[in-house]
């Protein structure tokens, strides 16, 4: 009778363990470790200025890591979850806390260090309802063409003791633009029809307190298409961002701060070395900076990226070289970001939730980084009057070759210019902004490990004054490990 009892236990164990792995057919554990280290001068375009915590930039350094581990799970033919956690810190860095003088700062420990926060966490379901139809949803990357206009929303949360600076919020790293976390809590739709495809998203930026109506939304509609001759393929797209946190829901007065993003974008290879691609957008919708404006104004803003890639000698030299030709412009606004102005068409650029930068330092700059000529303003959504993202000519020259079959070495010469004249109660001024010069090599030591080393300088122009104007520096070091 015991031996009875034993078998009717292993037999019912054994039909659990079938039944759960019917229920998960495959479980992949993947992930990636990235150490990188940083230096950095001048990056408040000022020589010898003792910089606080509002201006970032002279002569620092420091280690950042990011470890993450993704988790993806089959449970059926057509349903797939991923988990994906990391953990991102600079090595045992203190920050500048507010109570004291940004000249004599009070460093205080980063609690939050070792924390391990979510990036992924959605369920993706396959012919859903009917065959064409995928719908995904929950925390998940979303990138649309090139990045353009929605491709990253860049975080970097962590508690680190507070900044005096009140645009850029401190977070685990002191260099932003590093962060692993670009993902959306979003649901996403795509229908697709080859070569057409219809995507649909919607995402929560930010929520704001729940029992308020002060929350920033995303909506948006691509539809793209793949041609079957000379690698072409095109998109039209959708987006609106619809943002009621901007100023107190007491101060709207029926008004808003939306952006309706349209645009399209195409490549092709009219011959097989020379890649051409463009995009252009136009945003419409209602400009509100703060309760210091009245009424909303209404937007009328214009953006461009047109590109080549050269191969013609790639098969003809052992280095396989490539050239290339980039240039992008975001329409500006006279007096851009006065918040007492009511009237008027506001013609500034929003960038949206672009994921797309080609370059070290100067795109940065009113993202992550703020310069000492146009420092941090209040009551403007334009965090600086230099801020990279509009107002901007840029022209990119690039370049790259493998001196051997590992080692990739890259290289681009950025040249900018604004638009309208800056004013950020300092002076006025209007022409060139500064050129570039970064330089990329990289390692791979096997097919797992890869060494990076990232060089770059940008060197001020007119709009930020002759008198010691210093040059920027940025040099990374980095080593990546993924399995």
């Amino acid at each position: 009778m015991k031996f009875l009892r034993i078998l009717c236990v292993l037999a019912l164990a054994l039909c659990v363990t079938a039944s759960v792995y019917a229920e998960t057919q495959s479980v992949k554990v993947s992930g990636d470790l990235t150490m990188r280290g940083i230096y950095r001068n001048d990056y408040s375009m000022v020589s010898s200025v003792n910089e606080g915590a509002t201006i970032d930039g002279t002569d620092k350094s420091w280690a950042m890591t990011v470890a993450a581990v993704q988790v993806d799970a089959d449970l059926t033919d057509n349903v797939t979850t991923v988990i994906r956690l990391l953990n991102q810190r600079d090595w045992n860095v203190a920050h500048s806390a507010t109570t004291t003088s940004p000249l004599n700062p009070t460093e205080t420990a980063n609690g939050d260090e070792f924390d391990v926060m979510v990036d992924l966490a959605y369920v993706q379901l396959k012919n859903f309802i009917y065959s064409p139809l995928t719908v995904t949803i929950g925390r998940q990357n979303l990138w649309f063409g090139r990045g353009f206009i929605v491709g990253a929303n860049q975080q970097n949360p962590g508690n680190v003791g507070g900044t005096t600076d009140s645009t850029f919020v401190a977070g685990n790293l002191s260099a932003p633009e590093y962060t692993a976390i670009n993902s959306f809590d979003a649901v996403k739709a795509v229908l697709d029809f080859d070569p057409w495809t219809i995507t649909g998203i919607y995402s929560v930026i930010d929520n704001g307190s729940v029992s308020v109506r002060d929350n920033t939304d995303l909506w948006g509609v691509n539809v793209g298409y793949k041609f079957n001759k000379m690698n072409g393929e095109a998109e039209g797209y959708w987006f609106y961002k619809t943002d009621r946190g901007t100023i107190p829901l007491t101060d709207l007065k029926g008004n808003s701060n939306d952006v309706y993003t349209v645009g399209l974008r195409g490549s092709f290879d009219p011959i097989s070395w020379i890649t051409l691609a463009g995009e252009g957008a136009w945003q419409g919708g209602q400009y509100l900076e703060s309760s210091l404006q009245s009424n909303s104004r209404t937007r009328s803003a214009f953006a461009m990226d047109f590109s080549g890639e050269i191969r013609y000698f790639t098969d003809k030299f052992a280095w396989k070289p490539k050239l290339g030709l980039e240039y992008i412009y975001y329409s500006g606004n006279v007096n851009d970001g006065d918040p007492t102005q009511a009237g008027g068409v506001y013609h500034g650029w929003d960038s949206m939730y672009r994921g797309k930068y080609d370059s070290a330092i100067r795109e940065f700059v009113g993202k992550f980084y703020a310069t000492n000529r146009y420092p941090v303003r209040n009551n403007y959504t334009q965090a600086t009057a230099d801020d990279s993202r509009t107002n901007q000519n840029q022209v990119i020259f690039l370049g790259s070759i493998q001196p051997m079959e590992s080692l990739t070495v890259k290289g681009n010469y950025n040249l900018f210019w604004n638009i309208e004249g800056y004013d950020a109660g300092v002076k006025k001024s209007q022409g060139f902004v500064g050129q570039e010069v970064d330089i990329q090599a990289n390692w791979d030591y096997t097919e797992d490990v890869s060494f990076n080393l990232l060089a770059g300088w940008f060197m001020p122009g007119e709009v930020y004054y002759d008198q010691g104007k210093a040059v920027a520096t940025d040099l990374v070091g980095s080593v990546k490990v993924s399995f």
